[in-house]
């Protein structure tokens, strides 16, 4: 599938501000603290870029408002409606701690409800997808949740908003970071091992006769279909990309933040956070570079 850089940017931003805002609603630290403020105001900021940026791919904004009509039978306007919802309380919660100092238990809960309801349609945007097989997997919901869980907690650990918890914060997020590439490696796996269930055979119906190939292209040229979801990546690309994304979303972060725990410095928090995120761009990248929609098989590859 061809990566759209909107998309992309909407994935990793959403992901990480519902993550932090599903956080800070559990724990609840004192909002009177400045770094608690920053953090209700990062997570807020973060939502709403992503799903800005998620305006940018679409054909037709203007006609946007008609997607959230569709929420009986489309995870897509499931998404965009739980995500107008979550802004509701999320506003309300981000407006209290940073203009008077105050939170309310409750309301924090709820926010962390709805941020991991939204986050978990957001993934089925992509794992209820049978066309396309890399996507239809229990561990791309998994993945989704653990990422949007490991950004949040590391976002927290940074902003030393628990003082004394801080140690217990930097445990949990290497925990959280460490559940999340081993979840994405077992997607990896599954992508590399097995073959999709469409191919030339079963599409054709043909496969009692033998090996079918594909004698000559549908179209002389470039099309809708084989610009979208004909993208192909280089294996040797899609292997650096993969150890990017473990080097700066994995191993770099849980360095920094042992640094970080050691010496009290809060930039090597700040530069784990930032170094994270990049990892997740280049993850959330492969994630649509890597899979392989039905289609394809139509335009002469082996399976999808």
């Amino acid at each position: 599938m061809h990566p759209a850089l909107s998309v992309i940017i909407f994935t990793t931003l959403s992901g990480f501000g519902y993550g932090l805002a599903a956080i800070l609603g559990l724990f609840q630290p004192d909002p009177s603290l400045l770094a608690v403020k920053f953090g209700h105001v990062l997570a807020f900021l973060a939502i709403a870029g992503g799903l800005l940026a998620s305006t940018l791919h679409l054909g037709n904004p203007q006609r946007a408002w008609r997607a959230f009509s569709q929420w009986r039978s489309s995870w897509l306007s499931r998404e965009g409606v739980l995500a107008v919802l979550t802004f509701v309380p999320l506003t309300v919660q981000t407006g209290l701690a940073v203009l008077f100092d105050t939170s309310i238990g409750w309301l924090g809960f709820v926010v962390a409800i709805m941020s991991a309801i939204t986050v978990y349609a957001t993934s089925m945007i992509y794992a209820s997808l049978k066309t396309v097989n890399a996507w239809h997997n229990p561990m791309t919901n998994t993945c989704y949740m653990l990422f949007a869980a490991s950004g949040g907690l590391l976002a927290v650990a940074t902003l030393s908003a628990f003082n004394d918890a801080q140690t217990t914060l930097i445990v949990l997020a290497i925990i959280a970071l460490a559940a999340a590439f081993i979840a994405k490696t077992i997607w990896f796996r599954a992508l590399d091992n097995e073959s999709g269930p469409s191919t030339p055979e079963s599409a054709t119906g043909l496969g009692f006769l033998g090996k079918v190939r594909l004698l000559e292209r549908p179209h002389m040229g470039e099309n809708y279909l084989t610009r979208e979801m004909g993208f192909r990546v280089a294996r040797k690309h899609a292997q650096k990309l993969r150890l990017i994304s473990y080097g700066l979303g994995l191993v770099l972060p849980v360095l920094l933040l042992l640094i970080m725990g050691a010496t009290g410095m809060v930039f090597f928090g700040i530069i784990a956070l930032l170094s994270h995120l990049t990892g997740i761009l280049a993850e959330r990248w492969l994630f649509f570079a890597e899979a392989k929609h039905a289609v394809s098989v139509y335009y002469g590859s082996d399976s999808a």
